[in-house]
């Protein structure tokens, strides 16, 4: 999904998101263990963040630590230039 839609993903703290809209008037998305949650316009269709899913038991085995924090679409955000973001390749298709 995240292929088609283009995002951009960077994983912040849960008080760096500072919201200018309710968070009541965005639509969300779950699937699967419906511990992730995408946020989208109900109006546009833009999903500008998204709170990860849980770490999976196997996950936890090999030692990744959870994560409580937002995760950003950051093509959604003005004035940053994404050419000076590190990026790391997920696919997600294979998950």
């Amino acid at each position: 999904m995240c292929t088609k839609r283009g995002s951009l993903n960077v994983r912040v703290p849960k008080q760096a998101l500072k919201l200018l809209t309710p968070i009541d008037n965005l639509s969300v998305y779950q699937w699967g263990t419906k511990t992730a949650k995408d946020y989208f316009c109900p109006h546009c269709g833009i999903l500008p963040f998204r709170i990860p899913s849980a770490l999976t038991a196997e996950e936890i085995r090999q030692g990744k630590q959870p994560f409580t924090g937002w995760t950003i679409n950051a093509r959604c955000l003005d004035d940053l230039d994404l050419d000076q973001l590190p990026i790391t390749d997920i696919n997600g298709a294979s998950l």
